[in-house]
């Protein structure tokens, strides 16, 4: 008997299986909302679709009376211009110390013990010193997320540096190469397909970051539009901007995904 751990389904089976779940909880909310209408048609928690499309249509396709721009598209580009700048920024701060913190001795020995206290620092509970220290502007914003997200990506990176076989390094400073030859030569090229995935397993935190400082302190961007309207109770708003915060977050990690893929085949077995 073929054991279950064994079975591997098929493409189209993998597709179903995979949809399965999204197509339940759509079927869960349809029964639900149509229930509460039907009781109470004014019923605000559960809109129906057509409230829904009736919202997406208003904040993807109709100018702000107040700035003239349409609103949705407005508030993905500022919330994706922080998200970048900050993710970028730990993205650098994460491969530069990442390596010398797992190639140097000496640097690991005096900045380890700093980095790691500082990762188990609740990034949340520093927001009003950020905003009291940079204001607030976009720059405590990025801050929060470099804050959130830099620490995490630093410790991966040097655990991936100290994971690195013993007898290339030893192999190398045989064949005369210096320290610099070593980090650019042999660390280098085996850490940038592990940045992109410290990169990607960071996302979730880096939205959650970015959210809370938009809803505290911001006059766009898709966290500032969720708080805004949840006053009124706009759940027409609200969940289609949740599923489109979740569509970009999906759409960056398959990006980034298919950007290491394309760029060191060899990390992923070869050129699939």
């Amino acid at each position: 008997m073929k054991r279950l751990i064994n079975q591997t389904p098929g493409r189209g089976l993998r597709w179903s299986l995979g949809l399965l779940p999204f197509v339940l909880l759509l079927a869960v909310y349809l029964v639900a909302s149509g229930a509460r209408l039907a009781e109470n048609p004014n019923d605000k928690l559960l809109p129906s679709f057509a409230s829904f499309g009736d919202a997406v249509h208003r904040m993807a396709s109709v100018p702000s009376r107040r700035s003239g721009e349409i609103v949705l598209w407005a508030d993905t580009a500022a919330s994706m211009q922080r998200l970048a700048g900050g993710v970028g920024i730990s993205a650098l701060i994460g491969l530069l110390f990442g390596i010398a913190l797992g190639t140097v001795p000496l640097i690991r020995a005096g900045l380890s013990p700093f980095v790691d206290a500082l990762s188990l620092i609740p990034p949340m509970a520093l927001l009003p010193i950020l905003f009291i220290v940079f204001g607030l502007g976009e720059l405590s914003k990025v801050v929060l997320i470099v804050f959130g997200t830099a620490p995490f990506i630093v410790r991966d990176l040097r655990q991936r540096v100290e994971e690195l076989p013993r007898e290339l390094m030893v192999k190398a400073q045989s064949l005369g190469a210096s320290t610099w030859q070593i980090v650019l030569r042999v660390v280098l090229p085996q850490l940038l397909p592990r940045l992109l995935d410290a990169v990607r397993l960071s996302l979730g935190a880096a939205w959650i970051f970015l959210i809370a400082a938009e809803a505290i302190a911001a006059t766009d961007g898709l966290g500032y539009r969720i708080f805004l309207v949840r006053r009124y109770l706009s759940m027409d708003v609200i969940l289609p901007y949740v599923a489109w915060i979740t569509l970009l977050a999906y759409l960056t990690d398959l990006g980034l995904r298919g950007l290491s893929r394309l760029a060191f085949p060899w990390y992923h077995g070869g050129g699939r």
